[in-house]
């Protein structure tokens, strides 16, 4: 069983590159079982779904300030 400390490096790891199946297997176990884990997940996701459209928008902006 991975620890909260394994699972949070997972998470982020699984940001940057494609997990193997068994880390894949182990972090779906913990996170049904740890609801602070399941709520660092969704954080991370909102968090990069945040900063992906601020992004896009910050290119807009740049993209209307050039007309």
């Amino acid at each position: 069983m991975l620890s909260c400390k394994e699972v949070t490096h997972l998470l982020s790891e699984g940001q940057d590159r494609k997990l193997f199946l068994r880390e894949r297997f182990a972090l779906e176990m913990h996170l049904a079982m740890c609801k602070g884990c399941t709520n660092f997940r969704k954080q991370m996701d909102f968090l990069r779904t945040a900063c992906r459209r601020y992004a896009g928008k910050a290119i807009d902006d740049r993209h209307e300030s050039e007309r």
